[in-house]
């Protein structure tokens, strides 16, 4: 499918500036996220995008197994915050913070595009390394 396929309409409340913001921590995400969270963000999808949300904060709170991470609160937060204004006041004032602190969060590039340092490969260190 093509990129335009999850791309979300854009809403009255909705900034450019934001949905910018949004789109380049979304690429951040691992392979295969990202376009499942945009067509998650499509107002169409709201049916899906509540408990999803939900059940992805819940996931948050249980960081502590393995098969959890604490990276899905923050990811939970961004979908119900579609539809609930308090929500989204938050996630532009998180937004904000993150930009002035993790700029580089917001680099362009894919997941795949991003680099590990020279002679890194990502996965257990190798004994030279130690």
């Amino acid at each position: 499918m093509e990129t335009s396929d999850f791309e979300c309409p854009t809403r009255d409340s909705r900034s450019p500036d934001r949905e910018q913001r949004l789109d380049r921590l979304i690429e951040r995400l691992p392979l295969g996220l990202p376009g499942k969270v945009r067509w998650l963000r499509r107002p169409s999808s709201r049916w899906l995008r509540i408990p999803a949300g939900v059940l992805l904060i819940l996931g948050g709170f249980l960081s502590i197994l393995p098969l959890f991470g604490i990276w899905m609160l923050p990811l939970g937060l961004v979908l119900l915050a579609e539809d609930a204004p308090p929500l989204q006041r938050l996630r532009d004032r998180l937004l904000d913070w993150v930009e002035q602190h993790r700029p580089h969060w917001f680099a362009h590039g894919s997941a795949e595009d991003r680099k590990l340092p020279a002679g890194r490969t990502g996965g257990p260190r190798s004994v030279e390394e130690r």
